[in-house]
């Protein structure tokens, strides 16, 4: 018989999982029945992707149904905005089967983010943070973020995980060389430590998740050692990790954003709007000079080469995770959909129309934080639509009903 009182060993994951297993996660049991939420990084770009992506899921009535929202860099800019203005959402409408639908998303998320995407933040960032005595471009990043979108919102400000779903945005600890979660509930870093319900503001927050290296990093926090929970860190509980911890962008360790979710829900749905490495000879100019020969140029690429290549293992072994057995500790229900995927081969004949020659165009737009025009934002939010429409439709619901058409439709997809 057994002892209600002794856990049953956890099922371990094995090597091939997306995401890493860490000492804290031995007592946990097998994923619960949550959906989770991804939103990878790509500036600009894959922030208004995932834009796209959450507008089909509410029309679908999955927005509200979601119990985790992951987030990394630019997904992070669109995950604090929905997060921050959750509480503000009218849950009125009506989707699939009842369930319940924001009436006034575009008003509360998208034209905000929108609004955004109209400002260059990164080149002032960089300019600000070099010569402003006492500035840093992080802090400069985190003022942007503060005047454009959150204002003096904290975690705090974050759905509580009764009102909605607990919203995660990573960062990298550069000094454990982990993930740093901020989240409402506590932020932590498990070698590091736990800080009960921070009161960090949401802009420092996205600012260290969109840090990208190696020009808007670092991102330098300041704790008192005595706001950890005690003994809450495996092995790196002192200063300088507790009071000074150096932060990166989320995605230099965990660039689809999948770890706290793949570990708490059985459902989880990946929104990638990475690009991807393209091939570059490395030449400059009439006199052919190869860049790759000053460090600048050669870490930037280095730094592509490496993102590209953990990009695709993270890719496959999520996708090996909705193809394995039932009964293993792999096994998730879910989809996955990038900006460079090819709708064709989702093979359902009901999608919306989306040449891959035309999206292409769309993957390659440069993943920075800089102005975009109205007809790119348009297009990148019409092509998450209709890309997160084909993964929902094909791999997770069969029975969810046909798109209206596109969120922008003086903007279709190939003809505009």
């Amino acid at each position: 018989m057994l002892d209600p009182h002794v856990k049953p060993p956890r099922e371990e994951a094995k090597p091939n999982s997306p995401v890493r297993w860490i000492p804290a996660d031995e007592d946990r049991g097998r994923p619960e029945s949550g959906i989770g939420l991804c939103l990878s990084g790509g500036g600009y770009r894959a922030m208004l992707f995932h834009v796209g992506a959450l507008w089909r899921l509410n029309q679908l009535g999955y927005l509200k149904r979601l119990t985790r929202v992951s987030s990394v860099s630019g997904g992070s800019i669109a995950a604090a905005v929905l997060g921050q203005r959750w509480s503000k959402l009218g849950f009125t409408g009506a989707g699939p089967e009842g369930h319940p639908v924001a009436v006034n998303l575009k008003e509360e998320v998208v034209t905000p983010i929108r609004s955004l995407a109209d400002s260059t933040l990164d080149v002032p960032a960089v300019l600000t943070g070099m010569l402003l005595p006492g500035a840093t471009i992080n802090t400069m990043l985190a003022a942007a973020y503060r005047r454009h979108l959150f204002g003096d919102a904290t975690l705090q400000d974050l759905p509580s995980d009764n009102e909605g779903p607990r919203f995660v945005i990573n960062a990298t600890n550069l000094q454990s060389g982990v993930l740093w979660r901020f989240s409402r509930p506590y932020m932590a870093d498990y070698r590091v430590g736990t800080i009960a319900e921070p009161t960090v503001s949401l802009a420092d927050a996205v600012a260290a998740s969109s840090a990208f290296p190696p020009i808007l990093a670092p991102a330098r926090m300041r704790f008192a050692d005595d706001q950890y929970v005690p003994k809450s860190g495996e092995d790196l509980q002192t200063p300088p990790f507790t009071t000074r911890p150096t932060l990166a962008d989320g995605g230099v360790y965990d660039n689809l954003g999948l770890e706290t979710a793949w570990k708490s829900c059985e459902t989880v749905l990946v929104s990638d709007g990475g690009g991807a490495m393209e091939a570059d000879g490395g030449r400059l100019g009439p006199f052919k000079s190869y860049r790759w020969r000053d460090w600048g140029t050669q870490m930037a690429r280095v730094t592509t080469v490496i993102d590209s290549q953990v990009r695709s293992l993270r890719k496959k072994q999520t996708i090996a995770g909705y193809k394995a057995p039932k009964d293993s500790a792999e096994h998730r229900l879910g989809s996955y959909w990038g900006i460079r995927s090819n709708i064709a081969k989702f093979k359902l004949p009901s999608s919306l129309e989306a040449p891959y020659e035309e999206t292409l165009k769309l993957a390659m737009v440069a993943t920075r934080l800089a102005r975009l025009d109205a007809a790119t934002q348009e297009l990148l939010i019409n092509w998450g639509y209709a890309i997160c429409d084909a993964g929902m439709r094909q791999w997770v619901d069969k029975t969810l009903p046909l798109p209206p058409g596109f969120p922008y439709p003086d903007r279709p997809l190939g003809r505009g």
